[in-house]
């Protein structure tokens, strides 16, 4: 399998008919769905933004999404780089964070 796609194998995805992922509309409210709580979400999404897919849920983002972020960000130049980074500075709270904060937020 190629490098690049060596995750794809552990996706949420992997179950469903990959039609579910490519369709348009409020349907891809539940295409989104399937990619919560995906081990390698953002893995996925970071191949799709770095290929420039164009069509289909990635990552738990449609393709109105990623083309927004897209020209939002236009100096990115690896997506999987910035992604993973963003994802290991959120799981290795620095000094003083970490701490949980009650969900009514005192």
């Amino acid at each position: 399998m190629n490098a690049q796609l060596e995750w794809s194998g552990r996706g949420a995805c992997r179950a469903v008919d990959p039609d579910t992922l490519f369709v348009q509309g409020q349907e891809q409210n539940r295409a989104k769905s399937v990619c919560l709580g995906c081990q390698v979400r953002t893995e996925c999404l970071a191949y799709a933004l770095d290929n420039r897919e164009e069509f289909g849920v990635w990552g738990g983002m449609t393709e109105r999404e990623r083309r927004a972020l897209l020209r939002r960000r236009p100096t990115v130049t690896s997506w999987r780089g910035l992604l993973e980074t963003a994802r290991s500075e959120h799981d290795e709270p620095g000094e003083g964070e970490g701490e949980q904060v009650p969900a009514s937020g005192f």
